[in-house]
């Protein structure tokens, strides 16, 4: 069978960009990661740790984590798309399965799970249904709502559905976000040039709730999550993640990235309760989640400047362009050059493949 142009072309760019591994192309697949063979990840900041492994045999590939807000030690997850049922768990520290809520809704590609508050005051689970593994097909996508229960115990509800476009076309998503400050939902979209979309700032049911854009995203996002006091934000990839500074409003400042531990297929993130961590889950049976400690630059400000590191660190600036200027800047020149023509010419050869 001929490969599809695109994912190769894809694939291609994933290989040359400057990224910890290379990529292989085949035909989208149920997996969410449309063929592509992805980096796994490293060792993690030191400190790292496995703080449970899912026991339970239906949660086969958790695509989502959120800590509740109603049960201490609690954590929310799901499954991704495939031969699932519609199903939310809520699981321990020991990764014990203590309830299952079934939702009254299609499971068509559920790829991120938040809490935050809902318009009643409640703490509320959103599921997010945003997942496209053929590149934003589906002329919309949704997100579920329902109240945590209280006591935890299995349940079929019908939760309230909110619908999403794309003020700039379809994307494929796997990861959303809710700020606590003020309850705005947020989707990362899943590709080369991810953005970073905002939703309305109150949600209608019964209408279509435009998805804006903001910013630029890192490279195949698959889930985001907030800080408990929403002054900073998570996006992971496959292989790591990068920490944002939203003191200010979304969508802020990047703080820096690190690697996540390796997994089969990380795809969950979310912030420690006491938002010192991170909780770094994966696809696959009886898979781990990882608590990955936080260093301080991610935890608090950079202290400010003395008016001396101020001047010295612009005398440096400015060496620093000198050199470019002498020179320095050509080896970059020529390996973008490089890079555009090893494009092209990948680009020249599967058209004729095909």
């Amino acid at each position: 069978m001929t490969r599809p142009l695109v994912p190769a072309v894809a694939a291609l760019i994933v290989a040359l960009a400057p990224v910890p591994a290379a990529a292989q192309t085949a035909e989208p697949d149920d997996s969410g990661t449309g063929g592509l063979d992805y980096p796994r990840g490293g060792e993690g900041p030191e400190g790292s740790e496995v703080a449970f492994t899912f026991r339970d045999p239906r949660i086969a590939e958790s695509s989502g984590l959120a800590p509740s807000a109603v049960h201490d030690g609690v954590w929310w997850t799901h499954n991704d798309s495939g031969d699932f049922l519609p199903d939310v768990y809520a699981v321990n520290q020991d990764g014990e399965t203590l309830a299952t809520v079934s939702l009254a809704v299609e499971l068509r590609d559920w790829e991120a799970v938040a809490v935050a508050e809902g318009p009643d005051g409640r703490s509320s689970v959103y599921v997010a249904d945003i997942g496209d593994n053929f590149g934003g097909s589906w002329p919309s996508v949704r997100v579920f709502r329902f109240a945590e229960p209280e006591p935890l115990a299995d349940a079929l509800i019908e939760p309230q559905v909110f619908t999403f476009t794309y003020a700039d076309g379809g994307r494929d998503a796997e990861a959303m976000m809710i700020d606590p400050r003020d309850g705005r939902l947020y989707v990362v979209s899943k590709e080369f040039a991810g953005g970073l979309y905002a939703a309305p700032e109150t949600l209608d049911p019964d209408a279509e709730n435009v998805l804006e854009r903001v910013d630029s995203a890192p490279l195949f996002a698959t889930d985001a999550a907030f800080h408990p006091d929403g002054t900073r934000y998570a996006i992971r990839t496959y292989w790591g993640v990068t920490i944002y500074d939203s003191t200010d409003g979304v969508p802020g400042s990047a703080l820096g990235s690190f690697d996540l531990p390796e997994s089969d297929q990380g795809e969950a993130i979310s912030f420690t309760p006491d938002g010192t961590a991170l909780m770094a889950g994966t696809e696959g049976e009886s898979a781990p989640v990882w608590s990955v400690p936080l260093a301080d630059e991610y935890l608090s400000e950079v202290p400010a400047e003395t008016p001396e590191e101020s001047a010295s660190a612009d005398d440096e600036a400015g060496a620093g362009a000198a050199d470019d200027r002498e020179g320095g800047a050509l080896p970059f020149i020529l390996g973008g050059a490089g890079v555009a023509a090893l494009l092209i010419a990948g680009i020249i050869v599967l058209a004729r493949r095909g």
